[in-house]
């Protein structure tokens, strides 16, 4: 009899498995993205923009390459990535410290043809005083980079500007990143920062 007992409850539990809905992990919850949201709010205008003027071909370029990046942080990415083809150092802004008292946000410096590790977030470039960068009305100013973004700085050798393969997020303001107004010449006597393992959002 408690051999039946024992089969009849490892049966009862194995159709459980095979039935029942994963129920480890929970889905990320989106809603709660910074990012995600200053995204939606974006589309939404575009979306306004269309139905107003018209789909011209950049429009919808715009819409389609910010509904690829809501895509990619409704899988679960929670970080983006920086790569530096500048040629010179870049400054960028990533998650501070445990020591630190300034916020979430803190400068660190990317050294020319190095790329952020993955799952270190990557949040943001600054441009200094002196930097021209396609996109980017002034500076300073700081390009703000959303999650599930693989974002690669160059300069552009006939105007010296420098480019990014993203657009700027026009309604994505910068406004927990601190803007300070240094030369590029001040950011290149730096060194560059370590992006060590113990820095890395999981």
């Amino acid at each position: 009899m408690k051999l039946v007992k024992i089969i009849l409850v490892l049966l009862v539990f194995l159709v459980n498995l095979a039935i029942a809905p994963a129920s480890w992990a929970d889905k990320p919850k989106v809603s709660k993205n910074h990012d995600y949201v200053e995204m939606t709010r974006t589309l939404n205008r575009l979306f306004a923009e269309r139905d107003a003027q018209g789909n011209s071909p950049e429009l919808k370029q715009q819409i389609d390459e910010l509904q690829l990046q809501k895509a990619a942080i409704e899988s679960g990415i929670t970080w983006g990535q920086c790569r530096n083809e500048t040629g010179q150092t870049l400054a960028i802004y990533g998650p501070a410290g445990e020591e630190s008292k300034s916020g979430s946000n803190a400068l660190y410096f990317l050294a020319d043809g190095e790329t952020t590790p993955e799952g270190w977030d990557c949040n943001g470039v600054y441009l200094p005083n002196d930097v021209q960068a396609a996109g980017i009305p002034s500076s300073p100013a700081v390009f703000k980079i959303l999650d599930g973004t693989r974002l690669v700085a160059k300069t552009n050798p006939d105007t010296s500007e420098i480019v990014f393969n993203v657009p700027p997020v026009q309604d994505s303001p910068a406004k927990d990143l601190s803007i300070p107004n240094v030369s590029q010449t001040f950011i290149n006597s730096r060194i560059p920062s370590p992006l060590a393992a113990g820095e890395i959002d999981d």
